[in-house]
């Protein structure tokens, strides 16, 4: 029952570890594209995207 159990356990933390790899890549994907205005300690960056 032991092997089972750990089987399951890596089973498990891979099955979450493409659900979070997946939501990440569609963040990535689904980022609005144009300017990006940063402020910070060195003053105002703007960037296109």
């Amino acid at each position: 029952m032991n092997g089972k159990n750990g089987l399951y356990m890596i089973i498990g933390a891979l099955v979450v570890a493409v659900v979070v790899l997946g939501g990440y890549v569609y963040h990535e994907q689904t980022e609005p594209k144009g300017v990006e205005l940063s402020i910070g300690q060195d003053g105002i960056a703007v960037q296109e995207k």
